[in-house]
């Protein structure tokens, strides 16, 4: 007799996303992928060992819980995705979401069908599963690793909207073979385009419906957004669903893309609640459809089965790289990397599962061998690819160089102008801030912004603060900077780190600034909160100046006029500009962005051109 806790499905749902949650954070300090430990937590709950989650106890429930996941995971995944940098990839991702789809669904099936011995029909229900990569497994992956801009926009970008046209195709491709006959393969060639289309059409209008609400300000609550967009998001992928099966995923990748690229009020507060709740789901999921699977059916697979998943790594995704990006312009490392990275996530994993319950209802064993060989090639994937894209991109020379630009900690006015320069500069330029108004006045004026806590592990990750030349504590805390640069250099590897020191109420000591081995912004303590007021009521104005050469060199004016008068950044004869801090020094035609505050310009203008500033 089976125990009550397999029956109890509410303990059951309980048990597997605290177990997802907790296999996540040992997987963070063990530094291994997530999935690894997902997938075996999954298997130690289930039938084969513990017997304390039954996935099959759920019924039709697993079914709705994986789909509103999926909407879930994918919108959160469209999110991130902004339109000028796919843009600049378009051709590639474009070709891997057609021409790509073909070869890897062909591939596939050719390694089933030659290293299982299983039929063509199976075969090909075998390609159509493996065609989805998924941002599930490729964004914490690139996140880690870092390479250059191009290769990470491709694999993003494929990671995200392959999974829509994947599932489409897959579950198309499965109605045909379970109808069989002439008459269902050409309403198949038409049905998968159609459910792209409406489901394209309907993500589209509903993303621009969500951006629309999330901008009336005065409509919605500001302590309810987040939880309204996660609604219209479901709703948007099942009313999808409703009128055209299976076209829900596609609209929920397309209004993710809308909203994130809305420049909406809160849509950086809104991708970290999506992120949140993407890493509960993600567990939730992979443990309750790793325990669905039996242990006897992966084992059964043996030797070939390996050998199906290493065709699909060293063969079938190199064919499928090389045709996809002829003539693109890639550099031979770019596409090495490409063809060696595509490791499997949720998606393929739940319409494997999907797989196995429409061909069992119809008296088909297949199911079961097609999820067990699905899974296995997750696992394998994950943990290959997963393991050594580090490595590979190393010898490619493919990792962002380390003095990427700078990190900001500080969305206010004075951070915003601050990161402009830079940026206008020629810099890379990230700015981060739990601040969700300023975040949405940071994007509105064309910045990179990370909306979270930049002490939180994964904000430093997204912002890539080992590869900047520096990052920058700019908030109107000095303790806090302070606190950011040290942990910035110590545990996020940052190489240096700078402090904007406050005048007033001051906690901190520039001594204390340089015993953590940082410098201090602007070369002495402001008021941060009065430089930020000046430039929101237009009462500072920047001035680009460089030294005569026989003047004197001062970047520190007098105290009556440090209130007044604030050197931003300076750029050495030739060279890009950088932040000034206490150890700048100028020489020859070095220039200099001075901000000078309206009230005190006579005075800061006489002092300039006394000490041999004269405008650039």
């Amino acid at each position: 007799m089976e125990t009550s806790i397999t029956n109890d499905t509410s303990l059951a749902i309980a048990l597997a996303l605290l177990t997802g949650m907790f296999a996540q954070a040992v997987a963070r300090h063990l530094r291994v992928p997530g999935i690894v430990l997902l997938l075996g937590a999954g298997v130690l709950l289930g039938p084969d060992v513990m017997g304390v989650v039954d996935p099959s106890a759920l019924g039709h429930a697993l079914t709705s819980i994986t789909g509103f996941a999926v909407a879930v995971i994918l919108f959160e995944g469209g999110l991130s995705l902004e339109l000028g940098r796919l843009r600049r990839q378009a051709r590639v991702i474009r070709m891997l979401l057609s021409v790509g789809v073909v070869v890897t669904a062909l591939g596939g099936a050719v390694a089933a069908r030659l290293g299982l011995g299983w039929d063509w029909r199976t075969s090909i229900l075998f390609g159509c599963l493996v065609i989805v990569t998924g941002p599930t497994v490729i964004t914490p992956l690139l996140r880690r690793i870092r390479v250059v801009r191009s290769v990470e926009t491709i694999l993003e970008g494929e990671g995200v909207l392959i999974d829509a046209v994947g599932a489409v195709v897959a579950v198309v491709v499965l109605e045909v073979v379970l109808k069989s006959g002439g008459g269902a393969v050409a309403h198949g060639l038409v049905d998968a385009p159609t459910r792209l289309i409406f489901g394209l059409a309907s993500g589209l209008a509903g993303g621009a419906l969500i951006a629309l609400v999330l901008r009336a300000q005065r409509v919605v609550p500001e302590e309810h957004r987040n939880v309204l967009t996660l609604a219209m998001a479901l709703t948007i992928y099942q009313a999808a669903n409703a009128f055209v099966p299976e076209s829900g995923i596609m609209a929920a990748v397309a209004a993710g893309v809308v909203v994130g690229n809305s420049r909406c009020r809160v849509a950086s507060e809104l991708r970290a609640f999506k992120e949140q709740l993407t890493v509960m789901l993600i567990g939730l999921l992979f443990v309750l459809l790793a325990a669905d699977v039996r242990i006897g059916e992966v084992r059964a697979l043996g030797g070939r089965g390996l050998a199906v998943v290493a065709a699909l790594i060293l063969v079938v995704r190199p064919l499928n790289i090389l045709a996809c990006t002829w003539r693109s312009g890639l550099e031979w490392r770019h596409k090495v990397f490409l063809a060696w990275v595509a490791p499997r996530g949720i998606v393929a994993a739940a319409v494997a599962s999907l797989f196995a319950a429409r061909l069992d209802a119809a008296g088909d064993s297949a199911g079961s061998d097609l999820r067990a060989l699905v899974f296995l090639v997750i696992a394998a994937t994950v943990v290959v690819q997963g393991a050594t894209a580090s490595t590979a991109a190393r010898w490619l020379g493919l990792r962002r160089p380390r003095d990427n630009g700078f990190a900001i900690l500080g969305a206010q006015p004075l951070g915003r102008l601050l990161a402009s320069l830079l940026k206008e500069g020629g810099h890379d330029v990230v700015v981060m801030d739990a601040n969700a108004t300023l975040c949405s006045q940071a994007e509105a004026e064309g910045l990179r912004v990370i909306y979270g806590n930049a002490m939180d592990e994964s904000v430093q990750m997204r912002a890539a603060l080992d590869s900047r030349r520096a990052v920058i504590g700019a908030l109107n805390n000095e303790a806090m900077n302070l606190r950011f640069a040290q942990t910035a250099l110590k545990e996020a590897g940052a190489p240096h780190a700078l402090v904007l020191g406050e005048r007033n109420n001051s906690t901190v000591d520039p001594e204390d600034v340089s015993a953590i081995g940082a410098g201090l912004l602007f070369g002495f303590e402001i008021d941060p909160e009065i430089w930020s007021v000046r430039i929101r009521r237009g009462k500072a104005r920047v001035r680009i100046c460089r030294r005569r050469p026989e003047g004197e060199c001062r970047l520190v004016p007098q105290h009556d006029l440090e209130r007044g008068l604030l050197p931003l950044i300076i750029a050495p004869d030739g060279k890009p500009p950088r932040p000034v801090d206490e150890r700048t020094r100028c020489a020859g035609e070095d220039r200099v962005w001075w901000l000078i505050s309206e009230d005190h310009r006579a005075a800061a203008e006489t002092w300039l051109e006394d000490n041999g500033w004269v405008e650039a």
